[in-house]
């Protein structure tokens, strides 16, 4: 059975007289990709920030790897690393003079030619992080947030506005980092992503937490209700259609 590496218990986050997040419960286990999921407003975007000690909380408890939220932030903020949906470097230094910054930053020696080899990125090392394109400053992001070797990372929608080769490189690559040890939690607004990547989804509406389970028990429980496609769905998409013509190989600019 695994183990939760974060618990989340009732909690709740009022802003004046609007309760954004209603006292809502999960545990994501270790060695997982989890999803939240969620239309705008819906409260995903402050649960993470204050798991990942950015945003008070009102009330409740959360525990990361054992740690409690309330007494031990700075441990918390040791074992996590976290992907923003946009990321700023600064624009003087190349990738490997970033990732030493960042390194010191953390107190934490890295060989960053080999972080930089794990994103696909080693012969991007003296560019400057605005010489990248969309999907190299994407891995280079999230390379970023390797570099203290963290128990968890938290990516906010991370396959945004790239293209689709990017984005099945992206999918590659965030299982690999799961596969070696790192539960991974993610937002998305893309349902094939989360459907390909999740072991578990929590779906949240007005603050509350409306549903958690695998992607594959949801969309059967959805089947059995009845619930029939307008159009039947074929054995590929047109993604698919267009990764098979143009090939998987990344096309950088």
């Amino acid at each position: 059975m695994p183990q939760p590496i974060i618990s989340v218990k009732g909690l709740v986050k009022n802003y004046g007289d609007f309760q954004a997040v209603k006292g809502i419960s999960f545990d994501v286990f270790e060695g997982e990709i989890f999803g939240l999921l969620g239309p705008n407003g819906a409260g995903k975007s402050t649960t993470l920030e204050i798991i990942e000690t950015l945003r008070e909380k009102t009330a409740g408890s959360i525990h990361v790897d054992g740690y409690d939220l309330d007494k031990e932030p700075a441990a918390i903020k040791k074992i996590i690393g976290v992907q923003l949906q946009t990321s700023g470097f600064y624009p003087a230094l190349n990738l490997l003079e970033l990732i030493d910054l960042f390194s010191g930053l953390y107190n934490h020696k890295v060989d960053a030619m080999a972080l930089l080899k794990k994103v696909n990125l080693e012969d991007k090392a003296k560019s400057k992080s605005k010489e990248l394109s969309g999907g190299q400053r994407q891995r280079f992001s999230i390379a970023t947030t390797l570099i203290n070797k963290p128990r968890v990372i938290f990516l906010d929608e991370p396959t945004t506005g790239l293209d689709p080769q990017a984005r099945r490189n992206l999918w590659d690559l965030i299982r690999e980092i799961r596969t070696a040890g790192t539960t991974v939690i993610i937002t998305t607004h893309y349902m094939d992503e989360a459907e390909q990547l999740c072991d578990r989804i929590a779906i949240m509406d007005q603050g509350r937490i409306i549903k958690l389970a695998t992607p594959e028990s949801m969309i059967d429980e959805l089947v059995e209700s009845g619930f029939e496609r307008p159009k039947q769905m074929k054995a590929a998409n047109l993604e698919d259609v267009f990764i098979h013509l143009t090939g998987r190989d990344l096309r950088e600019d």
